[in-house]
Order: structure tokens, then C-alpha cells, then sequence
């Protein structure tokens, strides 16, 4: 389990530089270019970063029902969930936390880099 205040310090690490490959790449771009760039420039910061991270959602009896894939995984603490759409919805939501509950993490952050200004959201189950 990770320190309340290790958490915080690599959200804000991961918000920042966001916010500079936002500054520099700007909107209109597919998501994979900037998950590319996040995994590149967090990697370059020495920092441990999955791409594509695998997720199982399985029944009460441990059946596989489900294989889904979190766009990064991050120091093996932090899910980072990205889209390049007009605005955030509720079924973006609805998906960061399932990978949460499916994975059984607890520290999540939803990354939108689609709007001229960018957004994040973070979540914590």
C-alpha cells in the first residue's frame, strides 16, 4: 500500500505533465499519441509505466467475464485512464471505476485531452 503522500505527489508529477504535453501537442490528436507521450515523458522522469495494462472482471465463482485494458499503469499504484473527446461523460466515469474495482487498486486518475483545455479528474475507491 502506497503513502497517502506518494499518491498525491505522483498525481501531481502526472498532472503537470500533462499539462505540458497538452501545451505542447494541443487538442486534435488520436488518444494512443498521447498515451505514447505520457508513458515516454513519465518514463524519462524515472518513473515505472505500463502501457495497456490487462484488467479481469471475474464472477462471484472466479469465472473470467470480461478482459479490458487500462490505458496506463503507473509505479504500481496509479491507473491512468486517457481520452481525446469534446468533454468527459458519466460512461468515462463509469469505466475508470470499474478498472478500479476489477484490479483491486485503489488510485485512479481520468485524463481528457480532447477539449482545448484539458481535464483531470482523479478518484480514489
Amino acid at each position: 500500500m502506497r503513502d497517502e503522500e506518494d499518491i498525491r505527489k505522483l498525481c501531481d508529477v502526472v498532472r503537470e505533465t500533462v499539462f505540458e504535453i497538452h501545451g505542447y501537442l494541443r487538442n486534435g490528436h488520436l488518444e494512443k499519441v498521447y498515451e505514447n507521450g505520457l508513458a515516454h515523458r513519465l518514463r524519462n522522469a524515472g518513473f515505472k509505466v505500463e502501457q495497456q495494462w490487462p484488467l479481469q472482471v471475474h464472477d462471484e465463482d472466479g469465472t473470467v467475464l470480461g478482459d479490458y485494458f487500462a490505458d496506463l499503469f503507473v509505479n504500481d499504484c496509479l491507473i491512468v485512464e486517457l481520452k481525446a473527446c469534446k468533454a468527459i461523460a458519466s460512461e468515462h466515469i463509469a469505466q475508470v471505476l470499474g478498472y478500479l474495482r476489477a484490479s483491486n487498486q485503489r488510485d485512479a486518475l481520468l485524463i481528457n485531452f480532447g477539449a482545448p483545455k484539458f481535464e483531470v479528474k482523479k478518484f480514489i475507491l
